[in-house]
């Protein structure tokens, strides 16, 4: 089931925080930035696994952390290589099939909830109203709870199930 909340995804109780991004990407604009700051061995290791697959946009790696923290990289953007790594805007087929591989993820390691920003929609630049059905199409199936944080509040839990 999807839920729409208000709050801070930093401080879900998800079991899995998906965000998007691009392959390479800085990770130093908005949710992607907090993630790096939040942990740093997760920018290391992306941009490891970056270099060694050279992942497509519609791709998704899930990176884990200290006291189960999991983090799910969506690659909703093109992604820079040959040392431009500035990431582009993202495209609904890109989001579609991340989402996609997403709920494979979901489905394989048996997670019975996760989080999710607006994706796609700051730096990637895309229109809310044409991400939000993708998610209910990919995701909306899925017999777990999802979070959709739709508004952002910093500091603030949002009031999860």
């Amino acid at each position: 089931m999807i839920y729409e909340v208000e709050g801070d995804i930093l401080l879900t109780g998800a079991q899995l925080t998906a965000h998007g991004v691009a392959a390479n990407d800085p990770m130093n604009q908005g949710l992607a930035l907090s993630l790096h700051e939040s942990y740093p061995a997760m920018h290391k290791d992306f941009h490891h696994w970056c270099h060694q697959q050279h992942p497509k946009p519609g791709e998704a790696w899930v990176w884990g952390g200290v006291e189960g923290v999991r983090i799910a990289n969506l690659l909703t953007q093109e992604g820079g290589y040959d040392g431009d790594k500035r990431p582009g805007k993202a495209t609904t087929a890109n989001v579609n099939h991340a989402l996609r591989a997403l709920k494979k993820i979901i489905q394989r390691e048996g997670f019975t909830s996760v989080a999710l920003p607006r994706l796609a929609t700051g730096v990637g630049g895309l229109d809310w109203n044409a991400v939000k059905p993708l998610i209910e199409s990919q995701l909306g199936d899925l017999d777990i709870v999802i979070y959709v944080y739709s508004v952002f509040i910093p500091g603030q839990a949002a009031k999860e199930l």
